[in-house]
């Protein structure tokens, strides 16, 4: 089984409770005997879709199919996965009984934001690392004081004018937390702001989240955007999973219609979700541009292409970015100074760039 068949059989199992032609085909496939589990594990894995795997196949009852050590090992990562997410549930509603007392209305984003308003079937499919929670800029310094007066500290300290602030992290809570200003990249951020996505928030009793058109776009640019997958023409199993559910409550392609430069790279993410998950839930506009990134990405998972080239680039230009800002302005310059003389800081950029292996692979 090639990387490019595992990652599309994977694809079509998240959606095979949704998608009866693709239930049919896995089933198949399953009968058959001819799945590459190793190769299966390693893809859903490097997605973080690896419960949410579990969980589908154990809802259309194809568990059967499967090895029993597979199984047994599958349902043991989502056991835990189910008990971490249980803890981020409550201290992500602790937070938010702490900010409403304050009277500030945080309105939670991302994965925290998918599990407390009830998104998947059962809260152990997604993967979540941080608590995102998004403020207006007036309640942006306060949110984060208030945290901090109920011992919740921040490891990097200083940090320049971000879409967010360092994360947040407490001894006995085992989620950080990013508090939110912005959303995305200042090249964007004049199409999706604070400003805008607070005119239509959804309210579930007292949990605020963005409306279903704006956490499908946020699931699209969190990827597409802020990590630069417009460049790479690949895709992110975890974020296509989250589209292909909100598209069950909202209308994809007019989600993103709304917006202008936005449109395309979130339009192209869009094709590659539908193309690698085989959905025919998922709306897209049919252009030359989606027509020509799915080209793209068919060649890259054909082939395995290797990007390091790529992100070493993208790496690069944005760290000669901050240093040309640095000497115009004195906070970039405390922020580039504090950073280049961390040893951590040093390392992890080592890292980044290919220069040093990692501890692991010492």
């Amino acid at each position: 089984m090639t990387f490019k068949e595992a990652l599309f059989f994977t694809g079509k199992c998240l959606t095979i409770n949704h998608e009866k032609h693709n239930k049919l085909l896995v089933e198949e496939a399953l009968k058959k005997d001819i799945i590459d589990w190793d190769m299966i594990v390693k893809v859903s894995t490097a997605h973080y879709v690896f419960p949410a795997l579990y969980c589908n196949l154990k809802k259309a009852n194809f568990l059967e199919y499967l090895p029993e050590d597979l199984v047994a090992y599958m349902k043991h990562i989502t056991d835990l996965n189910r008990d971490r997410n249980s803890q981020i549930i409550e201290q992500a509603k602790e937070i938010n009984n702490l900010l409403l007392e304050n009277n500030i209305t945080p309105i939670f984003l991302k994965g925290t934001g998918n599990l407390l308003e009830g998104l998947y079937d059962d809260i152990a499919e997604r993967m979540v690392g941080d608590i995102d929670f998004l403020v207006s800029l007036d309640e942006f310094e306060s949110s984060a004081q208030l945290l901090k007066n109920t011992n919740y500290s921040s490891p990097s300290g200083k940090y320049l004018d971000h879409r967010h602030h360092p994360r947040l992290t407490k001894k006995d809570k085992i989620a950080a937390v990013e508090i939110h200003k912005g959303l995305l990249i200042k090249k964007y951020s004049d199409e999706f702001n604070f400003e805008i996505v607070s005119k239509d928030y959804l309210t579930i009793g007292t949990l605020n989240f963005l409306s279903y058109k704006n956490q499908l776009s946020l699931s699209i640019i969190a990827k597409q955007i802020n990590d630069n997958g417009q460049f790479y023409n690949n895709i992110a199993l975890r974020n296509s999973y989250d589209v292909f559910l909100l598209s069950q409550k909202t209308d994809a392609l007019n989600a993103i219609k709304k917006f202008n430069k936005l449109f395309t790279p979130l339009n192209n993410f869009l094709a590659i979700t539908k193309f690698a998950l085989n959905s025919n839930i998922i709306t897209v506009d049919k252009n030359k541009s989606s027509a020509n990134t799915i080209k793209k990405f068919d060649r890259i998972i054909s082939k395995q292409l290797q990007q390091k080239t790529l992100t070493k680039r993208l790496f690069i230009t944005k760290r000669l970015s901050i240093i040309y800002k640095s000497f115009f302005s004195k906070e970039y310059r405390s922020w580039l100074f504090y950073r280049v003389t961390s040893k951590q800081w040093q390392r992890e950029k080592l890292v980044q760039l290919g220069l040093k292996k990692t501890k692991s692979n010492l």
